[in-house]
């Protein structure tokens, strides 16, 4: 009876998926054989585990989100016809698998965004042979919120990455527990949940420091934020730390705004520059176009100009990092 069930599931995965456009047809065998192929992008995977990550099967799945919500049914429905064939009840599964009766059921009413060790077990406890396991090449793609994976894919194509921060440290350049505490002071609050879904969010886009080949990156921060001793002096000093380690990088510029300066154009907001190999180009400004992503040529070249003007008012990278290395030994 298993066995019959699996080769159908199979086959109705397969449909699935390509009926939500998740794999190309004929992509069937690659989930039957349980295989596992990178996609590319952390955000879209599972390259970091922060420390303090809850030990439930996964996160709540946003309503809005319709490809996220169709890959996750999906899934949960395989896990409840396996473990019924199984003959084996909500609370008898969740026992083997190390998991409460009703986040079995959350998973499988595709409430829950299953990680990937859930799978994993209930691959073993199940006997599926790979089936259930090979469910997280598309479970990993949509496991960050939507905007997060939109802007992660962006930024694993471009060739060149220019960002401007002037209130916060850039994300890209964020430690866990520096971004933890950035997202705990907003208002109103996040869920415990919902915080440990964005820091790891956060820190799977910076996968693209790992990319070969290297993009090329240039960070420019206000110096303000650098005296911010967010989450204490601790979460401070290895905050600076993570600045340096990454600013050494033969691909990244980091560059600082003195604060005693004159007036430049990026004091009413972040600017971000985005270039792709095919020549394309994205940006978005908070301070012009409404804040919204732009690619017309026209407009791309007065951010340019913006960015450029306050990349030339910044301290040079030399003594930019040697600003940081100072700021650290006062603590």
């Amino acid at each position: 009876m298993i066995e019959r069930l699996r080769a159908v599931t199979v086959g109705w995965l397969s449909g699935a998926v390509q009926a939500v456009g998740i794999v190309a047809p004929g992509s069937a065998t690659r989930y039957a054989r349980g295989t596992t192929e990178g996609c590319g992008m952390s955000v879209d995977g599972e390259t970091v585990r922060p420390d303090g990550e809850a030990d439930e099967p996964g996160w709540e799945v946003d309503p809005d989100d319709e490809w996220g919500v169709a890959v996750i049914t999906m899934v949960g429905r395989q896990l409840k016809l396996l473990r019924e064939a199984a003959g084996l009840r909500a609370a008898e599964f969740g026992a083997l698998v190390g998991y409460g009766e009703d986040l079995v059921y959350k998973v499988e009413a595709g409430k829950r965004i299953p990680r990937r060790e859930y799978l994993v077990d209930a691959d073993r406890v199940l006997n599926a042979n790979g089936v259930i396991e090979a469910t997280w090449e598309d479970v990993k793609k949509v496991r960050y919120p939507k905007k997060i994976r939109e802007l992660g894919k962006l930024e694993a194509k471009a060739i060149e990455i220019g960002v401007f921060e002037c209130n916060i440290i850039a994300g890209l350049l964020q430690t866990s527990e520096h971004a933890r505490e950035l997202i705990q002071a907003r208002q109103p609050p996040y869920s415990p949940d919902d915080v440990e879904r964005m820091v790891a969010a956060r820190l799977a886009r910076q996968s693209v420091f790992e990319r070969d080949p290297s993009p090329s990156l240039h960070f420019v921060l206000e110096e303000a934020p650098l005296h911010r001793q967010v989450g204490g002096t601790m979460v401070w000093r290895k905050q600076l730390e993570r600045l340096l380690e990454l600013g050494r990088l033969h691909n990244v510029t980091l560059q600082v705004m003195p604060t005693n300066t004159d007036a430049h154009p990026g004091l009413d907001g972040r600017i971000e520059l985005m270039k792709f190999p095919d020549g394309t180009a994205v940006g978005r400004s908070d301070g012009a176009f409404g804040g919204r992503p732009i690619t017309d040529p026209k407009q791309l070249r007065i951010l340019e100009l913006r960015y450029g003007t306050i990349r030339a008012q910044a301290l040079t990278p030399r003594a930019s990092l040697a600003f940081i290395e100072q700021l650290l030994g006062e603590t």
